[in-house]
């Protein structure tokens, strides 16, 4: 796959879904789909690797350009990422203006709620690789429980529940 053209299809990506994980379906369907150039367990990998670091969520797409190009894969996904902010500074100028209008604010709740869709439709192929027993499976739904019924703050449900995980890994 050349540069331009996994550029082009990183660009699309983010930039109709405004980064982050939203992305995540458009470039599954489009890399490991559609061109075969990325499978669903390298798509999974980037996203865990940027995950596990600090940074913006929308970093796995460099992550993803590397996994099907190399370095230059990598820069395409840093390009295809920066893009979007870059080109948003003068539309931004531009509504910052014109902000009260109803036809830009039912612009933002649309695309708001677009991208509400798209990063709940992300979830099922990790989850999908995540769950993969009833232990893992019932971990999440506690911490799905917590997350909702309790005050608790996210980390410490995080970290629990890693502390779980490798305390099976290590018992079993």
């Amino acid at each position: 796959m050349s540069f331009l053209e996994l550029y082009a299809i990183l660009l699309k990506a983010t930039i109709t879904t405004f980064a982050g994980l939203a992305s995540l379906p458009a470039i599954q369907d489009a890399l490991v789909l559609h061109h075969h150039v990325l499978t669903e367990s390298q798509l999974n990998e980037a996203v865990v690797i940027t995950r596990s670091t600090p940074g913006a969520v929308g970093l796995y797409v460099v992550s993803v350009g590397y996994f099907v190009s190399g370095f230059w894969g990598a820069v395409a996904g840093w390009l295809a990422m920066i893009t979007p902010a870059v080109l948003i500074l003068p539309l931004l100028h531009y509504a910052g203006r014109h902000l009260e209008h109803p036809r830009l604010q039912s612009l933002i709740r649309m695309v708001v709620i677009s991208s509400a869709a798209l990063l709940f439709a992300a979830t099922f192929p990790l989850a999908k690789d995540a769950l993969t027993g009833w232990f893992t499976s019932a971990i999440a739904a506690i911490s799905l429980l917590l997350m909702f019924v309790t005050k608790v703050d996210i980390f410490w449900i995080i970290l629990g529940s890693a502390c779980l995980s490798i305390g099976m890994s290590v018992f079993v």
